[in-house]
């Protein structure tokens, strides 16, 4: 006999934020990227779209707000969790937010073509630029300067606003299609750059208004996001599926061009690995995102590609907090991807610094709360269980009826017309059935008003007939009309439900006569063919 061969097919598990570098040969570096981790007690945080850019507070602890559909979400940088949202201003889709370089305020641009500042405590908006005749896609404050901002939009021009008098200062021409994004520089208010889809990325300066552009680079691909590095002299580019860096302060020449998604890259962001200190690009990397899910760490120090991960959706925008302690990641189905850097004391004092990326950040303490506080006994209302807390639940309260709650007072004759009143059989007969067991239901019978009576005579004409209820109601009927002759004979409307009643059982036993009837002609016929 044949000996059975069995196969066993592996399954596919569901798609997680995983690390493509093997964890037997972890370098440094990417040892430091994994520590981003989502801390256990965090819940997911899914917006309600597309989340099209993300932004962090110049000013400690770094709050960070997320743009999504018409709504400016804020969450907090120690607990991670959303702190307000922002969505009275917007008429229209939320595209981009800047932060101010005090943290105070934040500009955000729509769908409308308006930008929209907007104090951050009270939610108020203080100030509506309007000019741009397309939706804006990039507004940014400079570093230090509160009084202006950059703006770009789809009508290809980057305005450069006074935000005190709400108008512009002048229109940066020179773009012949959409304006996607742009940056400011590290070190000069004066400058900004802007990609736009005509392939370009231009460097302004509003110090020479009259000479237009002062550099534009050629990126070959429509440009999704464009920002400078820290020193100011390089500018990183995004587009395709490759981030480019450029030397501004060598004429614009490419320095190098890397091309590691499959598709296109959507946000780009720099990043500082912690340690103080030494050359920029041993301190910086550019992180880059893009619609094949991934995460790219690329140093361009050394060129190469130094720690990558996967995400189970479209990933659409990127941000790193100033503290190096928060990494964001915003998806095309709305889920936000935040990770914390920790690391176990143990730990930290095995691996050092991260072989020389600089100490962890510790996530910061919170308060302990006392009872000295008013916070401390509201602490439970919005408290969410740890790992090992025993969850309570408050019973669900149960809902008594009315005839329910008259029974329990022993208003028999009440509880009974409440049933009566409520139109449900099955509580009616419930009812009458709790009054027999407590000896009750003939003097509830007994005591009934005239109209009372034609109520319940109703009643027993309806359901009398039915299967379910005849065997009790049919004893019930003979001992009413036995009990209040002299009151149905007295009124003309109580005679005519007897003779209704009447009328509706003499039709019953025609029916079960008939029945029976029916019954002796088939069982011969089916005793006879059950025998062939």
């Amino acid at each position: 006999m044949a000996e059975s061969i069995s196969r066993t097919y592996p399954v596919k598990p569901k798609l997680k934020p995983t690390s493509s570098t093997s964890s037997q040969h972890q370098t440094p570096e990417s040892k430091y990227w994994k520590s981003f981790k989502t801390p256990k007690q965090q819940s997911p945080q899914s917006l309600v779209s597309s989340i099209t850019s993300i932004t962090f507070s110049p000013i400690s602890p770094h709050d960070f707000a997320a743009t999504h559909s018409a709504t400016l979400s804020i969450f907090s940088g120690k607990s991670l969790e959303l702190k307000t949202t922002i969505s009275s201003a917007f008429k229209d889709v939320v595209t981009t937010a800047s932060y101010r370089s005090d943290g105070r305020l934040i500009a955000a641009g729509d769908l409308s073509g308006s930008v929209h500042v907007l104090d951050v405590m009270s939610r108020v908006e203080l100030r509506r630029l309007r000019g741009h005749t397309r939706a804006v896609r990039v507004v940014n404050y400079p570093r230090i300067d509160k009084l202006h901002l950059f703006s770009g939009a789809d009508d290809g021009v980057v305005k450069y606003w006074d935000v005190t008098t709400e108008e512009k200062i002048c229109d940066l021409l020179g773009h012949k299609d959409y304006v996607r994004c742009g940056d400011v520089s590290p070190v000069s208010d004066d400058m900004f750059v802007s990609g736009s889809y005509d392939h370009t990325v231009k460097v302004w300066d509003v110090r020479a208004l009259n000479s237009g552009y002062v550099m534009e680079f050629d990126h070959g691909k429509p440009v999704e996001d464009v920002v400078y590095l820290p020193s100011g002299g390089l500018v990183a580019t995004a587009g395709g599926n490759a981030v480019k860096i450029w030397d501004v302060l060598g004429g614009g020449r490419l320095v190098y061009a890397m091309e590691s998604h499959n598709k296109t890259v959507t946000s780009i962001c720099v990043g500082r690995i912690g340690k103080e200190g030494g050359e920029e690009a041993q301190q910086y990397r550019i992180l880059s995102v893009g619609l094949d899910g991934y995460m790219k760490v690329f140093d361009y120090g050394r060129f190469k590609v130094t720690h990558s991960m996967r995400f189970p959706n479209p990933l659409m925008s990127v941000g790193f907090s100033p503290d190096c302690s928060t990494r964001v990641i915003g998806a095309s189905n709305g889920m936000l991807y935040i990770g914390r850097r920790k690391v176990k004391g143990s730990e930290s004092m095995e691996l050092g610094d991260f072989g020389g990326f600089g100490p962890v950040v510790e996530e910061p303490q919170t308060r302990v709360l006392r009872p000295s506080y008013f916070r401390y006994f509201q602490r439970g209302q919005s408290e969410k269980p740890s790992e090992w807390d025993y969850l309570i639940k408050k019973p669900n309260k149960i809902k008594v009826t009315e005839h329910d709650k008259l029974l329990k007072k022993f208003m028999h004759k009440e509880a009974l017309l409440a049933a009566l009143n409520g139109k449900n059989p099955e509580n009616v007969v419930a009812v009458m059935e709790e009054l027999v067991a407590r000896k009750k239901l003939l003097r509830c019978v007994s005591n009934l008003e005239i109209e009372e009576l034609g109520l319940l005579l109703k009643f027993l004409q309806r359901y009398s007939t039915m299967p379910r209820f005849s065997r009790f109601l049919m004893g019930l009927t003979k001992k009413v009309v036995e009990m209040r002759a002299e009151d149905i004979k007295a009124s003309d409307e109580l005679r005519g439900d007897i003779r209704n009643l009447k009328r509706d059982v003499e039709e019953d036993i025609r029916l079960q006569l008939t029945l029976q009837q029916i019954q002796g002609i088939v069982s011969p016929l089916l005793k006879i063919a059950a025998r062939r």
